[in-house]
Protein backbone atom coordinates (compact mmCIF):
# COMPACT_ATOMS: atom_id res chain seq x y z
CA UNK A 1 0.00 0.00 0.00
CA UNK A 2 1.06 3.58 -0.68
CA UNK A 3 0.04 6.77 1.09
CA UNK A 4 0.16 10.01 -0.85
CA UNK A 5 0.03 13.38 0.88
CA UNK A 6 0.12 16.78 -0.69
CA UNK A 7 -0.62 20.44 -0.18
CA UNK A 8 -1.57 23.27 -2.46
CA UNK A 9 -2.11 26.88 -1.44
CA UNK A 10 -4.47 29.08 -3.43
CA UNK A 11 -4.52 32.80 -3.83
CA UNK A 12 -7.40 34.57 -2.08
CA UNK A 13 -9.14 35.10 -5.41
CA UNK A 14 -8.70 31.47 -6.55
CA UNK A 15 -9.51 29.44 -3.43
CA UNK A 16 -13.14 28.62 -4.30
CA UNK A 17 -12.21 27.51 -7.82
CA UNK A 18 -9.39 25.37 -6.44
CA UNK A 19 -11.65 23.83 -3.80
CA UNK A 20 -14.30 22.96 -6.39
CA UNK A 21 -11.69 21.42 -8.70
CA UNK A 22 -10.25 19.43 -5.78
CA UNK A 23 -13.63 18.06 -4.72
CA UNK A 24 -14.39 16.95 -8.29
CA UNK A 25 -10.94 15.34 -8.51
CA UNK A 26 -11.45 13.49 -5.22
CA UNK A 27 -14.86 12.18 -6.32
CA UNK A 28 -13.44 10.99 -9.65
CA UNK A 29 -10.37 9.42 -8.02
CA UNK A 30 -12.45 7.44 -5.53
CA UNK A 31 -13.97 5.48 -8.44
CA UNK A 32 -10.59 4.34 -9.79
CA UNK A 33 -9.35 0.77 -9.27
CA UNK A 34 -6.90 0.56 -6.38
CA UNK A 35 -8.01 3.79 -4.69
CA UNK A 36 -8.58 2.92 -1.04
CA UNK A 37 -9.00 6.48 0.27
CA UNK A 38 -8.87 9.95 -1.22
CA UNK A 39 -9.70 13.23 0.47
CA UNK A 40 -9.03 16.96 0.44
CA UNK A 41 -9.17 19.01 3.63
CA UNK A 42 -8.79 22.71 4.43
CA UNK A 43 -5.75 23.36 6.62
CA UNK A 44 -6.98 24.78 9.96
CA UNK A 45 -3.87 26.93 10.32
CA UNK A 46 -3.93 28.27 6.75
CA UNK A 47 -7.44 28.45 5.27
CA UNK A 48 -6.11 28.98 1.74
CA UNK A 49 -4.26 25.64 1.82
CA UNK A 50 -5.75 22.28 0.90
CA UNK A 51 -4.22 19.09 2.29
CA UNK A 52 -4.67 15.88 0.31
CA UNK A 53 -4.52 12.40 1.81
CA UNK A 54 -4.73 9.31 -0.39
CA UNK A 55 -4.24 5.57 0.01
CA UNK A 56 -3.55 3.36 -3.02
CA UNK A 57 -3.35 -0.42 -3.19
CA UNK A 58 -0.03 -0.41 -5.05
CA UNK A 59 2.25 1.58 -7.34
CA UNK A 60 0.51 0.31 -10.47
CA UNK A 61 -2.81 1.76 -9.27
CA UNK A 62 -1.16 5.08 -8.41
CA UNK A 63 0.63 5.24 -11.77
CA UNK A 64 -2.68 4.54 -13.54
CA UNK A 65 -4.25 7.36 -11.50
CA UNK A 66 -1.52 9.81 -12.52
CA UNK A 67 -2.02 8.79 -16.19
CA UNK A 68 -5.78 9.49 -16.14
CA UNK A 69 -6.75 12.49 -18.29
CA UNK A 70 -8.79 13.81 -15.34
CA UNK A 71 -5.75 13.75 -13.06
CA UNK A 72 -3.62 15.52 -15.64
CA UNK A 73 -6.32 18.16 -16.18
CA UNK A 74 -6.62 18.65 -12.42
CA UNK A 75 -2.87 19.22 -12.04
CA UNK A 76 -2.92 21.74 -14.90
CA UNK A 77 -5.76 23.57 -13.14
CA UNK A 78 -3.83 23.49 -9.84
CA UNK A 79 -0.86 25.14 -11.55
CA UNK A 80 -3.18 27.93 -12.77
CA UNK A 81 -4.76 28.54 -9.36
CA UNK A 82 -1.93 27.93 -6.89
CA UNK A 83 -0.17 30.77 -5.11
CA UNK A 84 3.07 28.76 -4.96
CA UNK A 85 4.42 25.36 -5.91
CA UNK A 86 2.64 22.29 -4.64
CA UNK A 87 4.11 19.59 -2.43
CA UNK A 88 3.52 15.86 -2.68
CA UNK A 89 4.98 12.86 -0.87
CA UNK A 90 4.58 9.19 -1.77
CA UNK A 91 5.11 6.92 1.20
CA UNK A 92 5.24 3.12 0.96
CA UNK A 93 3.55 1.53 3.96
CA UNK A 94 5.31 -1.50 5.36
CA UNK A 95 2.77 -3.82 6.91
CA UNK A 96 3.62 -6.50 9.43
CA UNK A 97 3.09 -10.07 8.33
Amino acid sequence: MLVVTGTVTARLDTFEALREAALAHVARSRTEPGCLKHGAHVDCEDPLTLFFYEEWADRAALDAHFAQPGSQAFMARVRELAARSTRMKILPIVERS
